[in-house]
């Protein structure tokens, strides 16, 4: 791999797929839940120019690219943490200076299940999924949390092991599933 930004996840994790029609593994992929429309900003654009794309489109993170490549990726918390509290000029700060790297990627064929254990395990929200170092989408936690297979993982997953700031989004999710089945 010629970028060292980038690290690509190919765990071993043994996967415990759902059995659709006629007793077929169904397992989800990423490529089945991945938002496939990712807006990204080069690392040399300023912070600024950033928060009007993300305001724009109404997006928590950009993926940030140099050459055309994925190289880090820039959140809200970034923005908050790396900027608002460091009384960083918006102007002249680049994107470089406060995106999150190394950059996190899934490949599109994982499958969901150790999507969200590299999640938990690397206490990000936000997994960018790239297949040759081409960026070809991004799944949330938000998303994933969404489907049936993912509850029925976190339910496995011991609490004290949950970042604090996933355990909102998951609480959130099971409060809406626990309402639903009543």
């Amino acid at each position: 791999m010629k970028n060292m930004n980038i690290h690509f996840w190919s765990g071993t994790l043994t996967p415990k797929s759902d059995k659709g029609l006629l007793g077929v593994s169904m397992s989800l992929k990423l490529e089945d839940v991945m938002v496939e429309d990712v807006i990204t900003v080069e690392e040399k654009a300023t912070v600024k120019k950033a928060v009007e794309l993300m305001n724009k489109h109404e997006i928590g993170c950009l993926i940030v690219v140099k050459k055309g490549k994925p190289s880090g990726i820039v959140t809200e918390r970034d923005m908050l943490k790396r900027v608002l509290s460091g009384k960083r000029d918006t102007k002249k700060t680049r994107v470089s200076e406060i995106m999150s790297k190394p950059l996190i990627i899934g490949k599109p064929q994982m499958n969901i299940e150790d999507a969200v254990k590299l999640m938990f395990k690397r206490k990000i929200k936000k997994l960018p999924v790239a297949d040759n170092d081409h960026l070809v989408g991004l799944v949330t936690l938000t998303d994933l949390v969404r489907s049936e297979q993912v509850i029925k993982i976190l339910k496995k997953l011991p609490a004290k092991e949950t970042p604090k700031r996933m355990k909102k989004v998951i609480d959130y999710y099971n409060r809406i599933i626990s309402i639903s089945y009543e």
